[in-house]
């Protein structure tokens, strides 16, 4: 009678935990062309953000600060999906063109980053995402005070490395 109980409370554990996945941006990845919106946010739960497209709109899917991941789903005028991707990725980045991009462009692309700091090295805001590419991961994006970016530029992100005082 005790292997029972084990087994049933086993299941209803993964059934849970499979239950708790439904609004998970993880199963954005496979959002298929042609779903409609309503079943997008069904799935997916409520966007970070949605940015408006010349054609429709955007549905920002970030696991910033602390997450490596962000979905940009695109919904076409009728709310039909066009495309669902991951963007935290090191072609998505490089796609970033200094003196071109504004810090619009960025999060509109990317999502909101993970922080945003100033460093006495760097005279605007230093935008930050956090990603992965195997190994933890940076993308660092320096903007001027008018919000254009001036550079960007990968690095990783240490964890347990000793103090250096």
């Amino acid at each position: 009678m005790r292997a029972w109980r084990a087994v049933v409370l086993i299941a209803a554990v993964v059934a849970g935990l499979t239950a708790g996945c439904a609004g998970n941006p993880f199963n954005g990845y496979d959002v298929a062309p042609g779903t409609p919106r309503d079943a997008v946010i069904a799935r997916m739960g409520k966007p970070t953000r949605i940015v408006r497209m010349p054609a429709g709109e955007r549905f920002q899917y970030s696991l910033q600060p602390f997450g490596q991941y962000a979905w940009m789903v695109d919904l076409d005028a009728s709310g039909k999906v066009l495309q669902s991707r991951q963007v935290l990725t090191a072609n998505d980045f490089m796609r970033i063109e200094p003196g071109k991009w504004t810090r619009e462009d960025v999060e509109h692309e990317f999502g909101p980053p993970a922080q945003i700091d100033r460093v006495v090295s760097w005279p605007g805001p230093v935008m930050t995402y956090r990603w992965t590419d195997g190994s933890d991961m940076f993308y660092w994006v320096y903007l001027d005070d008018q919000g254009i970016v001036r550079r960007a530029h990968p690095g990783m992100e240490f964890h347990n490395a000793p103090d250096r005082d």
